[in-house]
C-alpha cells in the first residue's frame, strides 16, 4: 500500500475474513486490511496460494490462511468457526471469492458451466453472508459488516458473460436483502463495483477484450492498490454509516457513454 492508506486504526484490532485471498483483488484486500491492523483470515481452494499471500503480510497484522471451497456448506461453516477460535469474533466479512464462464455465445453454454458459476458467485457470497450474520449477531458488541464483489459488469455487460453478469446481478440484490434484514442485528452491508483492476485474471486485456460493436480494443486499468484501499475505506466507517455501493474503476476505461 502506499502514503494515501488510512492510518492504522488504534484499541483492540479488528477481524476480518476475505474469500478468495489467494491472488488478485482478495489479496490486495486482505494485504491492506492487514497493514491497517486487521486481523484477516483469507480463505482460497489452493493452499500455496493462500500461504503467499500470508507470506507477503510480512508480519503486517495477523493472517489466517483456511483452505476453503466457498460452495461447500461444510467448509464454509469451518472457515468460519476457525476464524472465531482463532480471533475471538468478526467485524466484516468481504465476500470476493468468484469466477467465470468461458466467453461463449449463450446458446452453447453448458448447464455445467452456467452452474460453477451460479454456485461460486451467488450461492458462496450466501452460504458465507449466512455464516457471517450468525457470527456477527450472536457476539458482544455485536455486529459487523459485509462487503460484497459486485461488478460493473451487472450495469454494462460484456458479450458472451451471460452467467457471469446474471451472478453479479443477483450480488445487488443480495447486497439490498443484507443491508435491510441486518439492521435489527447491528450488521450494515455494501457492495463493491470494480472496473479493470490490473491482476491476474485481467491480464487479457492487454492484448484486447471484446466490445458490444464486435471490436476488439485494448482497455485501461487501475492498480489493484485502488480497490484495497477503498475496500478499506467501507471497512472502516463508524458502525452508524454505511458505503451501500461503491464504484471505483480506472478512469479511461470505456464504461460510461454510449458505443
Amino acid at each position: 500500500m502506499d502514503d494515501h492508506q488510512p492510518a492504522r486504526a488504534s484499541g483492540p484490532s479488528k477481524v476480518a475474513i476475505v474469500t478468495g485471498g489467494g491472488g488478485g483483488i482478495g489479496r490486495a484486500a486482505a494485504l491492506g486490511l492487514a497493514e491497517a491492523g486487521w486481523r484477516v483470515a483469507i480463505a482460497g481452494r489452493r493452499q500455496e496460494a493462500l500461504a503467499q499471500t500470508a507470506a507477503l503480510a510480512d508480519g503486517a497484522g495477523q493472517v489466517l490462511p483456511v483452505v476453503c471451497d466457498v460452495t461447500d456448506p461444510d467448509a464454509v461453516e469451518a472457515l468460519f468457526q476457525q476464524t472465531v477460535d482463532a480471533f475471538g469474533r468478526l467485524d466484516l466479512l468481504f465476500n470476493n471469492a468468484g469466477t467465470g464462464a468461458p466467453p461463449v455465445p449463450l446458446e452453447e453454454l453448458s448447464l455445467e458451466q452456467w452452474r460453477r458459476v451460479v454456485d461460486t458467485n451467488l450461492t458462496g457470497a450466501f452460504l458465507c453472508t449466512r455464516a457471517a450474520i450468525r457470527v456477527m449477531k450472536a457476539q458482544t458488541p455485536r455486529g459487523g459488516r459485509i462487503i460484497n464483489n459486485g461488478s460493473i459488469s451487472a450495469h454494462s455487460p460484456r458479450p458472451n458473460s451471460a452467467p457471469y453478469t446474471a451472478t453479479k446481478h443477483a450480488i445487488t440484490g443480495l447486497t439490498r436483502s443484507t443491508a435491510l434484514d441486518g439492521r435489527r442485528h447491528d450488521i450494515a452491508c455494501g457492495q463493491i463495483d470494480i472496473g479493470n483492476a490490473a491482476t491476474e485474471m485481467t491480464a487479457r486485456m492487454a492484448t484486447g477484450v471484446p466490445q458490444a460493436d464486435g471490436a476488439v480494443k485494448v482497455e485501461p486499468m487501475m492498480d489493484v492498490g485502488a480497490v484495497a484501499r477503498s475496500i478499506l475505506y467501507m471497512a472502516s466507517l463508524p458502525p452508524d454509516a454505511n458505503a451501500l455501493f461503491l464504484t471505483v474503476m480506472a478512469t479511461q476505461m470505456p464504461f460510461v457513454g454510449r458505443g
